[in-house]
């Protein structure tokens, strides 16, 4: 057996005891599988609403063509993501406003509309809604959410109604990661706090 000397250990103790101190790797959090599969689901989803709104009318020739044919299922599922899209900068608005917080289960909440302390750059905007309107457009987005959720189990084959509760949760978790600082968002333990 060989044995080695002093100097060849030396760098090698010299070299693993130094240490880059402004270096820190921390794993905040791994994906589960769920949410793995829920998120590439709503990808997926995402892509094909896209896809939907690059096809072409009409060929080079310009003669008409026909769009492919999509199930009732997939057609509801993008017209759902359309209307989340279409009402998106109301949303926002309603939730710097305080009138919305995002809930637990993946759903906006509705809270009393105030016009007490409207920011100079949103009183046109709070100013033309009625209550009724409000209610109206918070009740499309969270049926289309809704939809949407449920289109998320039905293309997902590893995925049962059983798991829509872990769906809701997860796409609640995306909702209070992407709420804007001052925003209402609902803990899981159902307590309503402003986003730090």
């Amino acid at each position: 057996m060989k044995t080695y000397g002093f100097w060849f250990w030396f760098p090698i103790v010299l070299a693993g005891g130094c240490a880059l101190p402004g270096i820190r790797v921390d794993v905040v959090s791994e994906r589960t599988t769920l949410e793995n599969q829920v998120l590439g689901s709503y990808n997926s989803l995402a892509d094909e609403v896209l896809l939907v709104a690059s096809v072409r009318g009409v060929d080079p020739l310009g003669r008409i063509q026909t769009p492919p044919r999509v199930s009732r299922e997939k057609q509801d599922a993008i017209e759902a993501m359309q209307v989340v899209a279409f009402h998106e900068d109301d949303i926002e608005s309603f939730k710097e406003l305080g009138w919305v917080g995002e809930d637990n289960q993946g759903f906006l909440a509705p809270f009393p509309m105030s016009w007490e302390r409207v920011p100079g750059d949103l009183e046109d905007f709070s100013d033309r809604y009625t209550e009724e309107e409000f209610k109206s457009v918070l009740g499309q987005v969270n049926e289309a959410r809704d939809r949407i959720m449920r289109r998320v189990l039905e293309v997902n084959p590893a995925l049962t109604a059983d798991d829509l509760p872990g769906v809701r949760g997860i796409f609640a978790k995306i909702n209070r990661d992407n709420a804007a600082s001052g925003q209402r968002v609902q803990n899981e333990d159902g307590s309503w706090v402003l986003k730090p």
